[in-house]
């Protein structure tokens, strides 16, 4: 399985939503990051990107997006770090953070355990429909966390 962790989320949709959220790509591959992100702006999300753990540490907490999308191995300070880091502070504490890496699943329980909402294989976006795949997996995200905000 390719995605994992949505059912820590309860099920919502808000047509239309998703135009007015931020989204944050923290990925040190400037490939994936430029390719996710026309992907998230093509489907209208507005994005902001960062090629390393401080940079998107930083932005997080300027910024306070509405999900993050993690990378693990990154330069300066490691995905595992800049996750605990968001977990600590009230200010994005509760923003749904999506783990995008190659490690293997047997990482999911650890990265659950530090406050990850889901895991992305990176895998999975060289696939034919792989940006579609993420895009679809954003939006739910995005969609789940705005329905547990509301209760």
């Amino acid at each position: 399985m390719v995605f994992k962790f949505l059912e820590r989320l309860p099920m919502f949709f808000c047509a239309g939503e998703q135009a007015r959220m931020n989204v944050l790509i923290v990925e040190d591959s400037r490939f994936l990051r430029v390719s996710n992100e026309r992907a998230l702006q093509h489907a209208g999300y507005d994005v902001i990107t960062a090629a390393d753990g401080e940079e998107g540490l930083r932005l997080a907490l300027e910024r306070k997006p509405d999900l993050v999308v993690l990378d693990l191995m990154l330069p300066k300070l490691p995905g595992y770090e800049v996750l605990r880091e968001l977990r600590k502070h009230r200010e994005t504490a509760k923003i749904p953070v999506m783990v995008v890496s190659s490690l293997p699943q047997s990482n999911d329980q650890k990265l659950l355990d530090e406050g990850a909402t889901s895991y992305f294989e990176k895998a999975g976006l060289m696939l034919d429909q792989g940006a579609d795949l993420f895009v679809q997996n954003v939006r739910k995200m995005l969609s789940q966390s705005k329905a547990a905000a509301i209760r």
